[in-house]
């Protein structure tokens, strides 16, 4: 592996936006990573992924955001990336309780689309962690009522950006995979 820079840039307009638009649960152990991963060459960008059957799909709105923090130690040697996924799910069900459950009990793998359109896969290699939970009502009657999740994964490299632009193009790259919703 060359580590050697190989790119300048110039600053950016300002056409960007902030923000989680959406994000896609995928189960671990529908997929081998790297086996069933397919990287454009030259790129950290994912032009295909097999063996995905299934991916379950939460639409976002207000405060949520996917952070990564870049961890090198030359104490240590090593280098690995913090990436952190904090959602607020409203409205409490029976049907999200149980799912509040089980993505704490498992290491599920996530696909995060931001307002840019833009998808880049959490924890594609050992997976993320609901790292904090709550499931809240509020106090007053306009307070927020429903689930509010922290999940981490701590991977060698940053969340790979994904090669589309839609839901529609996303499901192509997975083979087709379907979106669960409901």
């Amino acid at each position: 592996m060359s580590c050697l820079v190989l790119n300048g840039r110039n600053e950016s307009c300002y056409d960007s936006v902030g923000g989680i638009d959406a994000i896609y649960f995928v189960n671990r152990g529908t997929y081998v990573y790297p086996t069933d991963v397919t990287i454009l060459e030259g790129t950290d960008t994912i032009s295909a992924i097999t063996g995905i059957a299934e991916i379950y799909k939460y639409e976002l709105r207000g405060v949520n955001s996917f952070d990564q923090t870049q961890t090198p130690s030359s104490d240590n040697g090593t280098n690995f990336v913090a990436q952190a996924l904090t959602v607020q799910l409203k409205k409490l069900t029976p049907a999200m309780h149980k799912n509040f459950k089980l993505i704490a009990y498992g290491r599920p793998s996530v696909i995060v689309k931001n307002r840019m359109d833009q998808f880049f896969f959490m924890g594609i290699e050992y997976g993320a962690s609901m790292t904090a939970g709550s499931i809240v009502t509020g106090a007053q009657m306009g307070d927020m009522s429903g689930y509010n999740i922290t999940l981490t994964a701590n991977e060698r490299i940053p969340a790979n950006f994904l090669n589309c632009t839609t839901e529609a193009e996303l499901l192509a790259l997975l083979d087709d995979a379907t979106v669960v919703t409901d």
